[in-house]
C-alpha cells in the first residue's frame, strides 16, 4: 500500500506501466532523465515545457542554492525580488508590473482577480479545451470534459466561467451579445493543452478586438508558450496588446516560478491595497534567482536555431511513420509540438476529438519509452525539445522513432 494518492501528486505525471514496471525518475542533466534503475532517457516532457535550457543547468542550480544558502524564507523584502521583477518586466513590453506566484494556476487565478477587480464584472470566458490550471473556476471546460463540445445558443457557463470556442471568429462576438458580464477574456497564443491546435491567422487579434471593444480586458496565458519562442511573449510576438499576461515555467527552468505581469493602471488596486493578494513562498529568494539566471541566459541563446532543429525532427517524424504505412502528422512550433495520427493538423478542438487516438499514443509511448526517450502517453500530449537537445540528441530520438515506428507498423499501417 502507497501513501502517496494515486502514487502522484499530480496526475499529469501517470504512466501506464511498461513490462510491469512503474517509471519513478532519479536524476536529470541536460536533455536525458534517468530512471531509479539507472536507465537513461532523453526527456520530451521536459517539466511540461519548464525545462527550456535543460536540466540541472549549472548556472540556474548555482544561483538558487546560493539563495537557499542565504535564507529560504526570509519573511520580509528581500534583495533578490526588485531585480527579478525588473529582469522579467524588461522582457515584457507594456506589462511592466509584476507579482511573483507559485504556479501557472495561481498566477492565472490572479489575473483573473486583477480583471474582475478593474472592471467590476464577475465572469471570465476562456477556450473551450484549453487548459488555464487546474483551479475551480478555470478548469471548467477543460480538454476532454463534456463541457468543451457545444452548439451555438448553448455555450456551457456558471456564476464565474464562461466558454468560447478557439478558432471560430463569430463565436466570441455571440459571447458579447449573450453576456454582459465577461471581465476578461484568457487567450491562449495556441490550444496548447488540447494538442497544439494552431490558432487561425488573424483569430487572436479578432478575439482581442472584440473584447476591448465590449470592455472587457485580455489575459494572454503564457505559462506555457511564455519565452518558448523567443525571450518574450508568444502574444506579443503575434501582434497582441494584452492587458494581463501570466507566465512561469521556462522563466525558472523547471524551478517552482510564476507571475502575473500586467499595465500598471490594471495592478493598480494590488498596489494600493484595494484588492487581495498573498502567498507566504510567492517572490522567495530561490525563485527570483531562478528567473534572473534563467532570463539572462536566454537572452544568449539563438531561438531560430532551435526551432528549425525542431521542424527538422518533425519533418523526420513524418517521414519515418510514412515509410512503414501509417499517415502522421504534426502540429505546433518546432520546440513544441504534437503528433496526430491523421493527415491533417486539426483547426478546432472538435477535429482533434476525431483525431485522438488513445491507443496509438498509449502504444507510441511505450514504444519510445523502450527506445529511450519519454513522451506524454496523452493523446493531446506535446514533445518539447531544449536548448541541450542538440543535433546529437535529435539524432538519437530519430533512432528511436524508426525503432518505434517498425514495431507499430503492423497494428497502425494504414490507419
Amino acid at each position: 500500500m502507497t501513501n502517496l494518492v494515486g502514487d502522484v501528486s499530480s496526475a499529469a505525471r501517470i504512466l501506464p506501466e511498461l513490462n510491469g514496471e512503474k517509471l519513478f525518475i532519479q536524476k536529470g542533466k541536460g536533455a536525458y532523465l534517468w530512471d531509479d534503475k539507472g536507465r537513461k532517457y532523453i526527456d520530451t516532457a521536459l517539466g511540461f515545457g519548464a525545462v527550456l535550457l535543460g536540466h540541472s543547468n549549472d548556472l540556474v542550480n548555482a544561483a538558487v542554492a546560493q539563495a537557499l544558502a542565504d535564507s529560504a524564507a526570509p519573511s520580509w523584502a528581500h534583495v533578490r525580488e526588485h531585480g527579478a521583477a525588473t529582469d522579467l518586466a524588461r522582457h515584457t513590453g507594456e506589462l511592466s508590473k509584476v507579482i511573483f506566484t507559485n504556479s501557472g494556476s495561481e498566477a492565472v487565478h490572479l489575473a483573473c482577480r486583477a480583471a474582475r477587480a478593474y472592471t467590476g464584472r464577475g465572469r471570465i470566458a476562456k477556450m473551450a479545451a484549453g487548459f488555464d490550471g487546474w483551479f475551480d473556476d478555470v478548469s471548467f471546460g477543460n480538454v476532454t470534459s463534456q463541457e468543451a463540445c457545444f452548439e451555438d445558443g448553448a455555450r456551457p457557463s456558471t456564476e464565474r466561467t464562461t466558454l468560447i470556442r478557439f478558432n471560430d471568429f463569430l463565436d466570441v462576438e455571440r459571447l458579447f451579445a449573450e453576456d454582459n458580464d465577461i471581465a476578461a477574456i484568457i487567450l491562449e497564443p495556441m490550444l496548447a493543452n488540447a494538442g497544439c491546435i494552431m490558432a487561425l491567422p488573424g483569430y487572436l487579434k479578432h478575439v482581442q478586438d472584440v473584447a476591448h471593444q465590449h470592455g472587457a480586458l485580455v489575459i494572454c496565458d503564457e505559462v506555457l508558450m511564455g519565452f518558448r519562442l523567443y525571450a518574450g511573449l508568444a502574444g506579443v510576438r503575434e501582434g497582441l496588446d494584452p492587458d494581463l499576461a501570466s507566465v512561469g515555467k521556462a522563466i525558472g527552468n523547471g524551478v517552482p516560478v510564476s507571475a502575473v505581469v500586467g499595465k500598471p493602471h490594471i495592478l493598480a488596486g494590488f498596489e494600493e491595497g484595494r484588492v487581495a493578494r498573498g502567498g507566504t513562498f510567492s517572490g522567495n529568494p530561490m525563485a527570483c534567482s531562478a528567473v534572473t539566471s534563467t532570463l539572462s541566459q536566454l537572452d544568449d541563446r539563438d531561438y531560430e536555431h532551435l526551432i528549425r532543429r525542431g521542424n527538422e525532427l518533425r519533418v523526420a517524424i513524418e517521414a519515418i511513420f510514412n515509410s512503414h504505412g501509417m499517415t502522421v502528422t504534426t502540429s505546433g512550433y518546432g520546440n513544441v509540438f504534437g503528433i496526430w495520427l491523421a493527415a491533417h493538423a486539426p483547426t478546432t478542438y472538435e477535429e482533434a476529438l476525431r483525431s485522438a487516438n488513445l491507443v496509438f499514443t498509449k502504444a507510441l509511448h511505450l514504444a519510445l519509452r523502450e527506445a529511450g526517450v519519454l513522451m506524454m502517453p496523452s493523446p493531446y500530449g506535446r514533445i518539447y525539445i531544449s536548448f541541450d537537445h542538440n543535433h546529437i540528441v535529435v539524432g538519437e530520438m530519430k533512432v528511436a522513432f524508426e525503432k518505434a515506428a517498425t514495431k507499430l507498423s503492423e497494428q497502425f499501417a494504414n490507419a
